[in-house]
């Protein structure tokens, strides 16, 4: 079926159930980011593949309500469909909710799929039908009822994080787990997103693509844990290793009944951004209910020594990688055929010779020329290219090692480049740069630090329609809270940063139809001075990849940015040439010379 064939079918279901405005968006049963095939339930209904969205259809309209990263992506994928376009934050352009309250008519029904939607989105979606005098139906799945063959639920087996990794056990974890769950005056909490419960438990899975989780479901009690998952998932070593723990196992949907039968004596946490709709409101009315984020949200973001010395060891591991790649690039472009989709699968081909390379830590973005101005650009046999000299080509790609994952963004000049394209990559340079450098109070957040990676862009009136920066998850989601990197506050991302967060640092140029440039480095959040003004903190680069001096206009640059980047290639020879031979070696030492 064609998009407008699916949303037929949709609006005549819709009719069936009596339903008036029908909400999908981009979630599974867990509220993660990126999701396994079944559950592209937004993406089946209006064409549009990014990773972020959501849809509102209508028995006349349908909309898709994306971000900055994906204006040109899906203004693409929309044509022709139908489905109309909605740019978030653009002048102009109603909210999502703002747009429900104006479509709904009193006495109508608001439908969409509880299990997908969290409990805040739920509660608001409620609130809105009240007002209206309508009425909300969340039992519905509807797109479950048209999507014929839509592929089943992941059963791929999943394997256990041993604490050398992790470098904490499960019973330190949930000791501490409870301790927040006693401090809110709870005794029960309800876990349902992946990555908390797979930090939680010290595993991982391949449910997702790309990103190592295992679709489950937990409650944790003060001397249990109830561990929602197809158990055909687990060998008999991990399922005695978790039952070591107090875990008992259950079929992966019997939560939705199981949270009926909590009693009086029960008090439950449960954070409304991470926990589904369906659940929340499956518990019994006379159970109480503490609302308090998940403890393991800040714990994980908070990477213990072990982590952090697994991580750099993953960090070395893959500049090794990128800096062969660069090579090989640089020395066989234009002499060989080169395509983006080979290109990145030749980067991968470094990782894997590095050891401990498990997949790739997400969808890479392999990108030459104007398809790099696509922020969000995925390569396929359809658009993939072949990269030739006199443009740019933008690779942001990541790699899934034992020691942890990496998310590293490097643009590079493929011969001789314009002028201009120079300018905007020393442009790019300088925020990163600036970004990396700074130094802060303890107790600040990534609001307050985006000015120094913005105030180049922004001195010449110019903006990246993107977050500077996120947290990255250990063999996790690579975006990871609730610390970041923008200027405009966002819910969930405006941690204070500490001591063991890591963060990226990845402004960009997007000129569309000509090209696109990012440079990304993870850095370490780290301790600095103590004296009468408070802790100071710094970051430290982790990712050390040279950028690309073959694109830097020296003339653009201040004598204290130049030193910026000629302290950093210096740090980047001084680590990286070890793991090289002769030639390597060399060659690196051209790419990190002083300017």
């Amino acid at each position: 079926m064609t998009v407008k064939e699916r949303l037929e079918a949709l609006r005549k279901l819709m009719e069936e159930k009596n339903i008036d405005v029908y909400v999908v968006p981009t979630a599974d049963f867990h509220q993660s980011e990126y999701v396994g095939e079944h559950f592209k339930a937004r993406k089946f209904i209006t064409g549009f593949s990014g990773s972020a969205g959501t849809a509102v259809i209508t028995k006349t309209e349908a909309r898709l309500w994306t971000d900055g990263r994906y204006f040109i992506q899906a203004a693409k994928q929309l044509e022709g469909t139908t489905v109309e376009l909605m740019k978030m934050g653009e002048p102009g352009v109603p909210e999502l909710t703002a747009y429900i309250k104006d479509v709904l008519k009193e006495g109508e029904t608001l439908g969409f799929d509880g299990r997908v939607v969290s409990v805040g989105e739920g509660q608001e979606y409620a609130n809105i039908a009240a007002k209206k005098g309508a009425s909300v139906n969340y039992h519905e799945d509807l797109i479950d009822a048209i999507w014929s063959d839509r592929p089943a639920l992941s059963e791929e087996p999943a394997f256990d994080l041993d604490v050398k990794y992790a470098g904490e056990t499960v019973e330190s974890k949930l000791t501490r787990i409870r301790e927040k769950m006693k401090e809110a005056g709870a005794n029960t909490h309800v876990m349902t997103t992946l990555d908390d419960i797979c930090w939680t438990m010290n595993i991982r899975g391949n449910d997702i693509d790309f990103f190592p989780m295992v679709l489950t479901y937990a409650i944790v009690t003060m001397d249990a844990v109830e561990l929602y998952i197809d158990e055909r998932k687990l060998d008999d070593a991990l399922k005695a290793k978790l039952a070591a723990d107090g875990v008992n196992f259950h079929p992966y949907n019997d939560i939705y009944e199981d949270v009926k039968k909590f009693d009086e004596s029960a008090v439950v946490m449960v954070d409304p951004g991470k926990l589904n709709y369906a659940i929340f409101n499956n518990i019994p009315e006379n159970v109480a209910t503490v609302e308090e984020r998940n403890p393991a949200i800040l714990m994980k973001a908070i990477k213990n020594p072990v982590e952090i010395e697994n991580i750099r060891k993953a960090q070395i591991k893959d500049s090794v990688a990128h800096v062969r790649f660069m090579k090989w690039l640089k020395e066989n472009v234009g002499k060989m055929k080169i395509t983006e989709m080979s290109a990145s699968d030749k980067l991968d081909e470094f990782r894997a010779e590095m050891g401990g390379f498990i997949r790739p830590s997400f969808e890479p973005i392999s990108s030459f020329g104007e398809h790099a101005a696509i922020v969000h650009y995925t390569s396929s046999p359809e658009t993939d290219v072949e990269l030739k000299e006199g443009a740019l080509y933008l690779t942001d790609t990541g790699a899934g090692f034992y020691e942890g994952s990496t998310d590293v963004t490097r643009t590079y000049a493929l011969g001789e480049i314009p002028q201009i394209m120079k300018d905007h990559f020393t442009l790019v340079a300088i925020s990163n740069l600036q970004l990396g450098n700074a130094k802060f109070l303890e107790g600040s957040s990534g609001m307050v630090l985006d000015i120094l990676a913005r105030k180049p862009f922004w001195d010449r009136d110019i903006n990246f329609n993107h977050g500077t920066g996120h947290g990255v998850g250990y063999l996790l989601n690579i975006h990871e809270g609730p610390a970041g990197f923008r200027w405009k506050y966002r819910p969930g991302e405006t941690e204070p940063l500490a001591a063991g967060m890591i963060l990226t640092d990845e402004p960009g140029i997007y000129i569309e139809g000509s090209h696109g440039i990012r440079l990304e480095n993870e850095l370490l959040t780290t301790k600095g001075t103590l004296n009468e003004y408070g802790q100071f903190m710094y970051f430290e680069a982790i990712t050390l990849v040279p950028m690309d001096l073959d694109a830097i206009n020296p003339d653009m640059m201040t004598s204290e940015e130049k030193q910026l980047l000629n302290n950093y290639h210096a740090k980047v020879y001084e680590v990286i040439a070890p793991y090289l031979n002769e030639e390597e070696k060399v060659w690196l030492e051209k790419y990190t010379r002083a300017i």
